[in-house]
């Protein structure tokens, strides 16, 4: 719905992270013509409404976009800090 735009980048951005994003970075990621991003949270919502995942635990699921060529760039959102990124 937005190849006629010709957009520079597209991306998916908070809601989950990393680990439970993989299914719909690797659909958008076959049929993108442009680069692409994530921004995923530092894991689900606990209980308590934090976020559990450490920078190591948000890299490691970070590492199977690089290692398939899914993704241009990578930032964070709900729960992440410098650190994370």
């Amino acid at each position: 719905s937005i190849r006629h735009a010709k957009p520079m980048c597209v991306g998916l951005n908070c809601a989950l992270g990393a680990e439970h994003m993989v299914p719909f970075v690797e659909r958008l990621a076959n049929c993108v013509e442009c680069f692409m991003h994530v921004y995923s949270n530092a894991g689900l919502p606990n209980a308590m409404g934090g976020y559990d995942e450490t920078p190591d635990d948000m890299a490691q699921n970070y590492k199977t976009f690089f290692e398939n060529g899914w993704l241009n760039m990578v930032g964070g959102c709900c729960g992440s800090t410098p650190p994370h990124i």
